[in-house]
């Protein structure tokens, strides 16, 4: 979820929104006790002066900003669609109204949390491919430091709301070993970190590196679980659950979302030009996680099929779309505050949200009520993120 949007052709030197992109082209100045070289034109070409063209300037993917954007809304409108269905326990009969809503607008969501792995794999694989371990690593703090302020402030907001379901103490060490309680949405981070590590640790081997350090991460993580069961039979102790790690399907996405955002411009023909077209499966897509969510499960694993194709639809509508250069600005922004407004939001819904949506409301009612609280999300939590960006907290609270 960091912000890596800029790729380099043909290779990156830095992470993403570091610097310009633009290289220098002036000649350089000759060192002291080093005669400048002559510019008498030879008739033979040395080396030196048959060097490769400069790299092209970097390209800022505003689409995928775009995309980050999309997805960071979609996240709040899922989850305040929770609250309406939380509010009728799940069942019609208590609350047709309520119900109905919650159930229609979680139906348009599924595709959100894949995405994020889909921009993670295309970020790591091409758009920004780490050149060494320490760029590597810079990435790691940029995502986990969040990660734990935030755990301590949902915990001392449970303590102070009396949401927590134990004592501070032993929730906090949960956390630490991959406890999503008490704020359910950072189940993500556990699962991104890993995998950005897995994605990094095959683009530096690639590349001839030797990344011992993420490679002793990922030797942990796969260990873990399994280590920390022994222990607890042998021993006897209540040991924590260990949720570090990723699944395949998440793989899959990101693997795909490298791929499909990669595509050039035009490379999908009159598909690509018409995206409209995407809407038509996209929209049945929605239409059929309605009826799982209400007939079969709800909620859809993220690893079913109309999850995967409503993904690539969205992805495709969305993929080298061009943003006008009057909205570039604004879109840069929200999107550099996208992960800060991804870790508060969960806090926003729970004062805002929770206490207006009850089961007895009116289906004319509820309808508008829902555009209201996911209007008032969206602008308190990219908000609050913005302000603490220019107070400079960004690499604090995300």
């Amino acid at each position: 979820m960091s912000n890596e949007t800029a790729v380099q052709t043909p290779g990156r030197g830095a992470d993403a929104g570091a610097g310009s992109g633009q290289r220098d082209l002036r000649p350089a100045e000759p060192l002291p006790g080093v005669p400048a070289p002559s510019t008498r034109p030879s008739s033979s070409p040395s080396p030196a002066s048959a060097a490769a063209p400069p790299a092209a300037p970097r390209e800022h993917r505003h689409d995928v900003d775009l995309m980050r954007l999309i997805c960071s809304v979609a996240v709040m409108l899922g989850h305040i669609g929770g609250v309406f269905i939380a509010a009728v326990e799940r069942e019609e009969a208590n609350g047709p109204g309520a119900y109905w809503t919650g159930h229609i607008v979680e139906a348009l969501n599924p595709f959100a949390v894949p995405m994020y792995f889909a921009i993670a794999g295309w970020a790591v694989l091409v758009g920004a491919p780490p050149r060494d371990s320490s760029r590597m690593w810079r990435r790691i703090v940029r995502n986990t430091v969040p990660l734990f302020v935030w755990t301590a402030l949902y915990l001392a907001w449970g303590r102070v709301w009396g949401t927590n379901d134990g004592p501070v103490s032993r929730l906090a060490v949960d956390a630490l070993f991959g406890s999503v309680r008490p704020a359910y949405h950072l189940w993500f981070m556990y699962a991104y970190i890993p995998l950005i590590i897995a994605l990094a640790f095959v683009v530096l081997v690639r590349a001839g590196k030797r990344p011992w350090g993420l490679g002793a991460v990922l030797l942990v993580l796969a260990a873990a679980p399994s280590l920390m069961g022994d222990l607890e039979r042998w021993t006897g102790w209540d040991l924590p659950r260990f949720g570090w790690g990723f699944g395949v399907y998440q793989v899959a996405y990101a693997l795909g979302g490298a791929m499909l955002f990669a595509l050039p411009a035009g490379a999908l023909g009159r598909l690509g030009s018409r995206r409209w077209v995407w809407a038509v499966p996209a929209a049945l897509t929605m239409a059929g996680v309605l009826w799982y969510h209400t007939r079969i499960h709800y909620v859809i694993p993220n690893a079913h099929v109309l999850v995967a194709v409503m993904t690539g639809c969205l992805l495709l509508m969305v993929n080298r779309v061009r943003v006008p250069e009057r909205w570039v600005p604004l879109l840069s922004k929200l999107s550099a505050a996208s992960l800060g407004a991804y870790m508060v939001h969960v806090m926003v819904i729970a004062a805002i949200a929770e206490p207006l949506v009850s089961a007895d409301v009116p289906g004319a009612v509820a309808g508008p009520l829902f555009v209201a609280l996911l209007a008032a999300t969206v602008a308190v939590s990219f908000g609050a993120s913005v302000l603490w960006g220019r107070l400079g907290l960004r690499r604090y609270l995300g």
